[in-house]
């Protein structure tokens, strides 16, 4: 839940002015706060958000970041599940800012908690949850992470999603996985689970369109969500960018279709994607299936060296990621500075508890 806004100055105040007139004032703002504050930029920011971060990162290294800082006040230029965890994982007196609230993401919007539970509790008539393990990716609400702690099970993120299917069938027969279908997919294919030993539980479906029947046979059930942005990259946009530029290296996200990763060179997190960038030698080409601000980015950091495009140019933008400005910043910065805590995120105690238990689990795993 998060604090009512006690602002000294009103937001549109700030949103009424050009970025580059707040590049002094968030200066001046951090200088003032000191050590008491860190800003904690994802990836998919916007550059004019994302150079004023102390730590980047994708959400496994920034939870990690989060558990482990003495900071008092960590700002997270992110979306809302992600300052939730930080919220979770961070020390006694710490607290979280998101600067905007409407930045939430849509693949943790599809796995609401009572539908959640209205599953588990039909995998229990159909006799097969004392088989099952449940996991959610890091994009799920801190309820959907407590209700996996409480049951035995762990968050992952795409960095560790193989470890996490590791330990998960170390421990139980089958794997529910929230809230992704396409990372879920695409991680126990790799593990050589066949596609026919995986469902998909559809939860605005009676029974989730499972019967018990294969439920009982599957080893993997999948959560019908997904990711907006990376679900609109295409087989035949491999193909398309393969005749375009002969040689170039596709390399994709694995929140991407199936049909995609499988026509792709390689797969990973988006700091898999960048260190595969990274160490390429000169005169690399790739094509690259994430978030288009990445990917600028990237082409920006190495161009004249290396050749780097999106797999596709059209809607390929987070939308709620990209609501963070810097006069979001701004406000949330100047606020602090005058003592007031804007927009804080704070997980009610009864969550945070196991939703702490899956994040440490989360932690433990090797990448």
């Amino acid at each position: 839940m998060e604090s009512p806004q006690a602002d000294v100055c009103s937001l549109d105040n700030y949103l009424s002015q050009p970025d580059h007139t707040m590049d002094a004032r968030i200066a001046t703002a951090r200088k003032i706060l000191g050590k008491t504050t860190i800003i904690l930029g994802h990836h998919y920011q916007r550059d004019e958000v994302i150079r004023f971060a102390d730590y980047t990162g994708d959400s496994y290294k920034l939870s990690k970041v989060a558990a482990q800082t003495d900071a008092k006040y960590l700002i997270f230029c992110g979306v809302h599940f992600m300052a939730e965890s930080a919220d979770v994982l961070g020390k006694g007196g710490q607290q979280v800012i998101l600067p905007d609230l409407n930045a939430g993401c849509s693949m943790a919007d599809m796995a609401e908690i009572g539908q959640v539970e209205d599953c588990w509790e039909q995998l229990e008539r159909a006799g097969v949850a004392a088989d099952v393990m449940p996991l959610t990716y890091m994009n799920s609400s801190a309820a959907i992470k407590a209700f996996c702690g409480e049951r035995g099970g762990l968050v992952c993120t795409s960095s560790n999603a193989p470890g996490a299917f590791t330990w998960a069938f170390d421990r139980k027969e089958k794997i529910l996985f929230l809230p992704d279908q396409h990372l879920g997919r695409n991680t126990a294919y790799a593990m050589g689970i066949g596609l026919d030993e995986m469902v998909v539980w559809d939860p605005w479906v009676i029974g989730g369109g499972v019967s018990p029947a294969k439920l009982k046979a599957a080893k993997v059930i999948l959560w019908k969500g997904h990711c907006s942005v990376h679900q609109r990259f295409l087989p035949q946009h491999v193909d398309q960018v393969r005749a375009n530029y002969p040689g170039i290296q596709v390399i994709v996200h694995p929140e991407c279709r199936w049909e995609v990763c499988q026509k792709a060179d390689a797969t990973g997190s988006t700091e898999k994607l960048i260190e595969v960038i990274e160490r390429a030698p000169e005169g690399a080409m790739f094509a690259v299936g994430t978030e288009i601000h990445l990917v600028n980015r990237m082409a920006k950091l190495f161009e004249g060296r290396k050749k780097i495009i999106t797999l596709d140019d059209s809607g390929c933008l987070c939308t709620t990621m990209y609501r963070i400005s810097p006069q979001h910043l701004a406000w949330a910065l100047e606020n602090l500075v005058e003592g007031n805590v804007v927009n804080r995120i704070k997980v009610d105690d009864d969550v945070k508890h196991w939703a702490r238990v899956a994040l440490d689990r989360m932690l433990e795993i090797t990448v």
